[in-house]
């Protein structure tokens, strides 16, 4: 009987723990990117670093973002340009990159402005100032997102 047991063990239920222990990282919703920028946004990711406001990068289940921490501070690439964006809108200069800025809900999401192409992030309330993140990741954003046209 126990050798039953061990058989239907080892077939069936050692491989589902196995599968189920395989699954690892965080999902992170997709969202519509602007053509061209996937090259521009692998180099990107790979050269982020492992602390932003403190916090330990995480690993992500696609390579369609980074995120540090819990909750989750999240980086997006080649985003698309914000709705709220206009001609007048408020650009923050932080390490020599420009964000336009916008309250959310649960915090705050910071868009690149000036540059190739859009790069998001958002970070939650819980993380005050806010703008550390910013800090923290300005070296590779412009490392890999050229700036164009300076917001200020």
């Amino acid at each position: 009987m126990h050798r039953r047991l061990a058989l239907l063990f080892a077939v069936f239920v050692a491989p589902l723990l196995f599968v189920g222990g395989c699954s690892y990282g965080l999902s992170v919703d997709t969202y519509p990117t602007m053509p061209n920028t996937s090259k521009d946004c692998d180099a990107l990711y790979a050269d982020l670093p492992n602390k932003v406001a403190g916090q330990e990068r995480r690993d992500v289940k696609s390579n369609i973002a980074a995120a540090w921490g819990d909750p989750e501070i999240i980086l997006r690439c080649g985003v698309e340009e914000p709705a709220a964006l206009t001609r007048s809108s408020r650009c923050d200069m932080v390490d020599d990159v420009g964000w336009f800025s916008e309250d959310t809900s649960d915090g705050y999401l910071f868009t690149t402005i000036g540059r190739q192409y859009f790069v998001s992030i958002d970070v939650p309330k819980d993380y005050d100032p806010p703008a550390d993140a910013l800090v923290d990741l300005a070296k590779s954003v412009k490392k890999h997102d050229p700036d164009v046209k300076p917001c200020v």
